[in-house]
């Protein structure tokens, strides 16, 4: 477990500890001859549990990832930080943009990155491989949908403050998922043009269940603490953040048809 910035650990600390506890632990792979490092954690027992994607903002994976991961572990899933950037790929805020661009400019590489993160996660014993969902946080939110796109075998899939990126036409219907897309209103990176053809992408997919849910007065990243650059459009906004997690926790609940309590299943 991470010892966590006060920020980080309040709000870890909304999902009470297990009783049985959380076991966490780094986890090196590769992928195409790449060297990764994600981070996993799941509760201290070997029942079969639900398996969820976590997928990092452009700083790679860090302690807020981290810490979504061991609160997911708290409610009872099998939780795993993907790295779409490589082990040793930890960007500074002046080299993030210029990292994502580079995934934005290459989808082939960007989709087998997160493609081959799930199914290492999957190769995790005791999941239950019938109730999988990815979610993801700015560029992870892309991602996320970049996964479901590919028809991976995904209940859900959750973008949190996420670009959305329309596919190339009749791509939605390759989408097993259903989608959760929780954006800020006053969000400059999204702009509503990007919102209403990503949603009329998905009108012309019928068999796409999918809900769009706006939040006033969020801005970019509203729900990562250390977000804190407004005049850059982005910025932490607390009840967004609260929100957008409760609406989340329903959502697996449904889609993974899990207990509502914490010890799913």
């Amino acid at each position: 477990m991470s010892n966590y910035e006060p920020r980080l650990a309040a709000i870890l600390d909304r999902e009470a500890p297990l009783p049985t506890g959380v076991q966490s632990r780094e986890i090196d792979y590769t992928i195409d001859g790449t060297a990764f490092r994600g981070y996993l954690a799941r509760p201290a027992d070997d029942t079969p549990r639900p398996a969820v994607l976590v997928v990092h903002d452009w700083y790679g994976v860090n302690d807020h990832v981290r810490m979504r991961v061991e609160m997911l572990a708290r409610l009872g899933y099998v939780a795993f930080a993907a790295d779409i950037f490589g082990a040793e790929v930890r960007p500074s805020a002046a080299e993030a943009p210029g990292v994502v661009a580079h995934y934005y400019g290459n989808q082939e590489l960007w989709r087998a990155r997160v493609v081959g993160a799930f199914a290492r996660l999957l190769e995790e014993p005791d999941l239950d491989q019938t109730r999988c969902a990815a979610i993801g946080y700015c560029f992870g939110g892309a991602t996320v949908l970049q996964l479901a796109r590919t028809g991976a075998d995904l209940q859900a899939a959750v973008s949190f403050h996420g670009n959305l990126h329309a596919g190339q036409a009749g791509e939605a219907e390759k989408i097993q998922a259903k989608l959760l897309v929780l954006h800020g209103a006053i969000d400059p990176h999204v702009p509503d043009q990007e919102v209403l053809a990503f949603a009329n992408e998905l009108r012309s997919a019928p068999s796409v269940d999918w809900q769009l849910v706006v939040y006033s007065g969020a801005m970019h990243a509203f729900a990562v603490p250390s977000a804190n650059s407004p005049d850059h459009g982005a910025q932490y906004n607390s009840l967004a953040e609260q929100r957008s997690w409760q609406a989340m926790k329903s959502f697996l609940v449904e889609t993974l048809q899990v207990n509502p309590s914490r010890a799913c299943p």
